[in-house]
């Protein structure tokens, strides 16, 4: 087979595994969240989110992640010089970032299909975006491949990762403050109704 169709089919399966470890996440967080509704609200989201990640999970990237590597270590087989290239070696290294990522995914996998919630919502959001800062990586090193520019990509990097934080933060405070004008929004509410009552 032509390597050039090789290469696609990695790159495919590159994007839809990424798009997994995104989505799953993204579940895991909702999952977190339902905990703080009531019943049976809190069964019907978390009965579902959990049907939905077994799904993701089992259907999408767990094939998307195995047949990447497959493909993957069959373009290092057919053309062994990439591996003599600096670049290729700091990219094999966040790929390997990438598969205790995906082994971390899998634990909290795990946890909520026995309904056990482990971690909060926010400490999901900042996991959510290691993928990112690890695609980021990962897609500059292939682009990129000169020491020098991948050594700013890695700077890059480690600052949108710092940008990132900051964002999520920003989230949390906006949320919080959103939570409470609510609160004090159903509070009033309930006040003038008490009111017109008497």
């Amino acid at each position: 087979m032509d390597i050039s169709y090789i290469k696609a089919l990695h790159i495919i399966f590159v994007i839809t595994w990424f798009a997994g470890l995104f989505y799953i996440v993204r579940l895991f967080i909702y999952f977190a969240e339902a905990e703080n509704k009531k019943e049976p609200a809190k069964s019907i989201l978390q009965t579902q989110y959990k049907l939905m990640s077994k799904r993701l999970w089992y259907i999408i990237t767990w094939p998307s992640a195995v047949l990447a590597s497959f493909f993957a270590f069959w373009m290092l087989y057919l053309v062994p010089s990439y591996l003599t290239m600096p670049w290729m070696h700091v990219k094999l290294s966040f790929v390997l970032a990438l598969y205790f990522y995906h082994a971390g995914c899998q634990k909290i996998f795990k946890q909520q299909q026995m309904n056990s919630v482990k971690y909060t919502s926010f400490k999901l959001r900042i996991w959510n975006e290691v993928a990112t800062i690890l695609l980021f990586a990962i897609v500059f090193l292939v682009v990129l491949k000169s020491a020098i520019s991948w050594i700013w990509g890695v700077i890059g990097i480690i600052l949108l990762g710092i940008l990132l934080m900051l964002s999520i933060r920003l989230y949390k405070k906006i949320k919080l403050k959103n939570g409470w004008e609510n609160d004090k929004h159903e509070i009033s509410e309930d006040a003038n109704q008490s009111n017109s009552n008497n």
